[in-house]
Order: C-alpha cells, then structure tokens, then sequence
C-alpha cells in the first residue's frame, strides 16, 4: 500500500467498494456524463452544473487519443487563478479514466464554464507540485483526500493554462 504524506484520509479507514458493483457503477457513470453533457450544453451551463454536494462541474473536451474525435465529460471545475486543474481519479479506482489518454495524447483540451469556453493546454504536475496544490484541491472538492487513499495508483492532476 502506497502512502502518500499529504493525503489525511487512511485506506483502513475507508469502506471499500463493493467488487460486484464495479461494472454497474462504470456503466451508471458513463450514461450519466452522456446525459450531463448535453444537457449543460443545450442549458449553455444552467442546469445540471453541479456534481451531488452542490460543487460546481465544467465540461472538458478532448480529442480522442486513438479516434482524433472530440469527447466531452462533466468534471469539478477546479480552477487556480485563470487556470484550471484536472484531477484523473476516477473515484479512486485503480485505473486511469479514459479522458487521461486522451489529453496525454492530444495536450489541448477546451473547457466549458457557465458561458464560457475556452481553449487550454494541459500539462501534467510533478509529484512536488501536486504536493502543493493538494490543500488548494482540497478546499474545492474534500472527496480527493479519500480517491488517493482509496488506490495506489498516483493520481494525476492537469494543469490547464490558456491559449492565445
């Protein structure tokens, strides 16, 4: 079990995920995003633009790393100034969500706040940097504190800056 010495929550502490519900859940999450994205994008971002606890959500879109086509998902908007983070946690399961290979793949993404969109670079953070962003990503979303106990796998976290 990897620690990380930023992280607070413990796994031991944590219940775990039921290992029958991991495919319903996938297949829950996946029909939900697809709804939420359109329905934040006909609504230009006034409905359905928070994640259950009222923390406010953005659409990302990215070019697809093996398709070259665009994909849209619902994500927390994070944002540090006028940039905006990604966090790849996928609930703290222990593999990347499928947007990761896209933006490793094709860096640009755009993100769709309200009635803003905007095009971004992204760039991955150090271990270092994610170590000082980590209380600034939890005073916006507390569950990630419990998403990097929960897997041994490094969470990635994206730093998006804007283009032009």
């Amino acid at each position: 079990m990897i620690r990380y010495d930023y992280v607070k929550t413990r796994r031991e502490d944590l219940k775990p995920y039921p290992e029958n519900a991991k495919g319903l859940t996938r297949l829950f999450i996946k029909t939900f995003t697809r709804i939420n994205v359109w329905v934040y994008r006909l609504s230009k971002g006034r409905w359905m633009n928070t994640f259950p606890g009222g923390f406010p959500i953005c659409l990302v879109t990215t070019t697809g790393a093996k398709s070259g086509k665009p994909r849209s998902i619902a994500l927390i908007h994070l944002p540090l100034g006028d940039k905006k983070l990604m966090v790849a946690s996928q609930g703290g399961a222990d593999t990347h969500p499928t947007w990761y290979y896209n933006v490793k793949a094709h860096p640009e993404v755009e993100i769709h706040f309200g009635a803003e969109r905007r095009r971004y670079r992204t760039r991955q953070v150090s271990d270092d940097e994610k170590r000082e962003l980590w209380p600034h990503l939890l005073s916006l979303y507390p569950a990630f504190d419990e998403y990097q106990a929960r897997t041994d796998r490094n969470i990635p976290v994206f730093v998006c800056e804007p283009v032009g």
